[in-house]
């Protein structure tokens, strides 16, 4: 079964990616607002 350990570390590895990205574009947004 070395499918499951590769899509689970696929999935892992996607997830953290969409988390970073938007956890980043949350930073950024609130850098924004407090300019304003």
């Amino acid at each position: 079964m070395w499918y499951f350990t590769w899509v689970l570390g696929l999935g892992l590895a996607v997830a953290f990616g969409i988390i970073n990205g938007m956890w980043n574009e949350f930073r950024m947004g609130d850098a924004g607002e407090a300019e304003k």
